[in-house]
This record gives C-alpha cells, sequence and structure tokens, in this order.
C-alpha cells in the first residue's frame, strides 16, 4: 500500500571525504554498480511503498536535477529536487525547503543520500506511531573499522575477533518526523546537533534500533566495499526486485 508519507533526502552536502570522486560529480551520484547511490536509497524506500521524493540539493545540484530530471522512474513514483543552498547545513536545508511547501505540511520521512540499509521502514513508522513524539531516529550499531584483540587480566592475549560490531549505537539516519519538529530548526541549524539535542532534552526523539545492514559511503574505501557487494550480488539493502 502506497505510504502517505514524502520522503525528504538532504543531497546538499560537498562529501570532503571522497574527494576522489566528487571533485567532479557530487556525493549523490557516485555510483555503486552502475547506478548513483541516491538512486539506491529511492528504491530502497520506495520497495517498502513510498512514493514521494523531495532531493534536497546544494554542491553541484544541477546535476543531481538533471539525473532527477533524465532517470526512468517507476510509474508512480515523484523523484523532484529543491535547491536549498550551496553551504546550507543539514538542519537549515530541511527548514528551507518546509518554507516552500515542498513535503507538505503533514508528518515526513527524511534520511541522508549517502546510507543505504535493510531497514524496515514499516515498522520503523509503526515505531513512530506507537510512541506518539515527534522523532525518531533509527539507530545502529556499525561494524568497527579494526579487528579487536581480547586480553586476559595478566595481559594475555587470548584471541582476536575481526571486525566485530561497535558496543555504542549511532545516528544510522532514516527518520520519521513530525511538522513540530520544524519549530526545532532554523535556517542555519546543522540536524544533529541542537535540533536533535533539543528534542532529546524534551523527551521527544525515540531510537529506533536497527541490528541488521547499514552502511555508508563516507570514503573511497567505503565505495569499494559497497560496490564489491553489489557485484557479488550479495548486497544486502537490495530490498527490491
Amino acid at each position: 500500500m502506497p505510504r502517505r508519507e514524502p520522503v525528504v533526502i538532504l543531497c546538499g552536502g560537498r562529501g570532503t571525504r571522497l574527494q576522489e570522486k566528487t571533485v567532479d560529480i557530487p556525493k549523490p551520484l557516485v555510483e555503486i554498480g552502475g547506478r548513483p547511490i541516491v538512486w539506491h536509497v529511492i528504491q530502497v524506500y520506495a520497495a517498502q511503498g513510498f512514493h514521494r521524493f523531495v532531493l534536497l540539493t546544494g554542491y553541484k545540484g544541477e546535476m543531481i536535477e538533471a539525473f532527477a530530471r533524465d532517470t526512468a522512474w517507476p510509474e508512480g513514483l515523484e523523484v523532484r529536487c529543491v535547491d536549498t543552498g550551496l553551504d546550507t547545513q543539514t538542519g537549515g536545508r530541511i527548514k528551507r525547503a518546509a518554507a516552500t511547501g515542498a513535503f507538505g505540511d503533514g508528518r515526513f520521512a527524511a534520511t541522508y543520500a549517502d546510507g543505504v540499509a535493510d531497514v524496515d521502514l514499516a515498522g520503523l513508522l509503526a515505531f513512530h506511531e506507537g510512541h506518539g513524539e515527534l522523532a525518531t531516529m533509527t539507530v545502529v550499531r556499525p561494524e568497527l573499522q579494526f579487528g579487536v584483540t581480547v586480553i586476559e587480566g595478566d595481559n594475555r592475549v587470548s584471541g582476536f575477533r575481526e571486525k566485530p560490531r561497535s558496543e555504542h549505537w549511532i545516528n544510522g539516519g532514516f527518520f520519521v518526523f513530525e511538522p513540530g519538529v520544524l519549530d526545532y530548526l532554523s535556517e542555519s541549524s546543522i540536524l544533529e546537533r541542537e535540533p536533535l539535542e533539543g528534542l532529546a532534552t524534551d523527551g521527544a526523539l525515540h531510537a529506533f534500533r536497527h541490528t541488521g545492514y547499514w552502511d555508508c559511503m563516507d570514503t573511497y574505501k567505503d565505495s569499494i566495499t559497497l560496490n564489491d557487494l553489489w557485484a557479488s550480488g550479495t548486497a544486502p539493502w537490495k530490498v527490491w526486485a
């Protein structure tokens, strides 16, 4: 069944830690298996019933607009872009886009253009509706970059664990927001700082724990890893047919 909530995707950053790719193209257009990563993000949502997408652009936004315009999207899928400024921060981009009426005045989903996961979006929405507060943030336990040495009390090494998951939960994106969240945003705010901190202080932010696959394309090494997974035919985020 189609979801009524629009999906807002943050696509405006410069991707400075992926400079091998982002000198010529914006980060959302860096490819996995011949398709821009933002296409993969849209597919994760579309496969689970979402059909309205608003891409908040900035750096090299005209290239993202051309991608959205020229891609043959499935029937019923709406993808549009809103220019939110070259150097606008994440919270400011959402605030600016909301002021244009780009995603209406109701509940909306939001995410980043560089993160993929096999997240259960129906479960996320049900969790959000169940707690009844303003905001839900999906949290994940990322795989550590390095293996871990297991040391006993006498400093004897008893073994090794190859890239275990972190013991801590981090922001994995895949948000659900009620319109009241906009009151916590300003045109200069960084979503991950004062707005989320303020929501947490007010008891209005809940964490949806995702224990499945999650990764983001933050560095060139990440892009290689994601492309290798896709090429192997075992990409866990491919939840569509």
